[in-house]
């Protein structure tokens, strides 16, 4: 249609988006493979991966195929990984004892993908959520009411410097016990492990998006039990003021890189740690996030590609220098 009328604007937004060229040179916010930190689940044995059914596309990887994917992982360019261990059942304990083993799975599995892939950052959960029976990140009162602080923390400092023996560049303490950044940071420069760094879990909430994940790890509660409850130590999803609180202190602790999780639900909290600190900024995009947008994308009320590339460029937009999600591969495809 021949327009007859023009307005006399002196300035017209519109030709900036007027090409893909002039769409692209004006781009404030773009990906890139070099943001993405893939979560990768890892078993024991020799078999194949074993599906997660609640996360398309996601698998629980033997050591031998983890080392693979993580050969492809860094040909894509993403630099970092991001290693959960899925332990049998018999090998948990109220305690999390397994957590200590010095033969643990994800210790093998650290070694095996620094060998073979020595270029790529690999990041350990430091928690004890995947080897204890009843799910919770760390020890138990005796009336198994509550989680232990400092008893927790004790442990885990234990297991960030077994973990930095094997080779781990990075340790990401996601129990939000108080003081476990200080404490790993003190166990960790006693160790010799001064280069090991602390990508800290600063604010996580208690979050309804992770129950994919924990069918992942296998720290689901069974049928027929009440769900986790996580509320003592995870943040409020409402307190903004508190999350900021616990990123200062973890920086005050020395904490390397400060982490938001959720990402997508939290992009509030995301920038607003970003404007209150000069150290790198992680969000992890989790497990219900990613299976939402496939769950839709199934039915077909969303289009994948489109959702996936979208939620993504929000949560850098929002401030975030790195982003764990499960959709790290397959968005490096693309973008490559």
């Amino acid at each position: 249609m021949k327009e007859s009328f023009h307005l006399e604007l002196t300035s017209r937004p519109r030709r900036l988006r007027a090409s893909a060229s002039r769409r692209a040179l004006v781009a404030e916010t773009t990906l890139s493979p070099s943001d993405f930190i893939a979560p990768l689940f890892v078993i024991e044995g020799e078999g194949e991966p074993q599906p997660v059914d609640a996360m398309p596309g996601v698998s629980r990887l033997p050591i031998a195929k983890l080392v693979e994917e993580c050969r492809t992982l860094s040909a894509l360019g993403i630099p970092a990984v991001a290693l959960f261990p899925c332990l049998d059942a018999s090998l948990k304990d109220d305690n999390g004892t397994a957590a200590l083993e010095e033969n643990a799975l994800i210790l093998r599995a650290v070694q095996a993908v620094k060998r073979e892939v020595p270029g790529l950052s690999v990041i350990t959960d430091i928690a004890l959520d995947p080897y204890t029976t009843h799910g919770h990140d760390g020890l138990l009162n005796e009336a198994g009411t509550d989680v232990l602080n400092d008893a927790t923390v004790e442990v885990l400092a234990k297991m960030a410097v077994l973990h930095a023996r094997a080779g781990v560049d990075w340790v990401a303490p996601s129990d939000m016990m108080d003081g476990r950044v200080g404490a790993l940071r003190r166990a960790l420069d006693s160790a010799g492990a001064v280069n090991t760094g602390i990508l800290a879990y600063s604010a996580k909430f208690a979050s309804a998006f992770y129950g994919p994940f924990r069918e992942a790890v296998g720290s689901a509660v069974p049928a027929g039990r009440p769900p986790l409850d996580k509320r003592t130590y995870q943040l409020s999803p409402g307190n903004r003021r508190e999350a900021l609180r616990e990123i200062r202190l973890d920086e005050q602790e020395g904490a390397d890189v400060l982490m938001v999780k959720p990402a997508g639900p939290y992009l509030d909290i995301i920038r607003a740690v970003r404007e209150n600190t000069d150290l790198p900024v992680a969000a992890y995009q989790v497990s219900g996030e990613y299976a939402q947008i496939h769950a839709a994308a199934q039915r077909g009320w969303l289009d994948l590609k489109a959702c996936r590339d979208e939620s993504l460029l929000a949560i850098k937009r929002a401030g975030a220098d790195m982003i764990l999600t499960y959709f790290a591969r397959a968005a490096a495809e693309e973008l490559t």
